[in-house]
């Protein structure tokens, strides 16, 4: 049981080798099997104009990455200068292991997954941000 699997919601749409699919009136469970196909859940994806933090700038990064709008060699080494930065100003143990684990992900080209783990930083980067004004 090999793939990436994701759980669609009802009309939840996904970006899969450049083509917006959209899911029917029922939630759907797929598994992706081609090694290296792009794929993007919209739900995830961060819009240009929203990636003014360094978090969301570094998730912007993997989502071009994954819709292929970036090469993966490119967007290795600029992801991982994200991470490196990131770890600079989370330095608390569970923001550190997320960031870790992202980075491992990004080294085996797992951007998926390194996305997932990214975006679990966003509330953490918002509560530091509201602190700081």
């Amino acid at each position: 049981m090999t793939g990436l699997v994701l759980k669609l919601a009802p009309k939840e749409r996904l970006l899969i080798n450049g083509a917006v699919i959209e899911n029917g009136d029922r939630g759907a469970r797929i598994r992706i099997r081609t090694p290296g196909a792009r794929i993007l859940r919209l739900r995830d994806a961060v819009h240009p104009d929203e990636a003014t933090t360094p978090v969301k700038l570094a998730c912007y990064d993997v989502q071009l990455v994954l819709s292929g709008d970036r090469h993966p060699e490119d967007g290795h080494r600029l992801i991982l200068g994200h991470l490196e930065k990131l770890s600079q100003v989370f330095d608390d143990r569970d923001s550190r292991t997320i960031l870790s684990e992202a980075t491992d992900s990004v080294l085996a080209k797992n951007f998926y997954r390194a996305l997932r783990l990214l975006r679990d930083l966003l509330p953490r980067e918002a509560r530091l941000l509201a602190s700081r004004q």
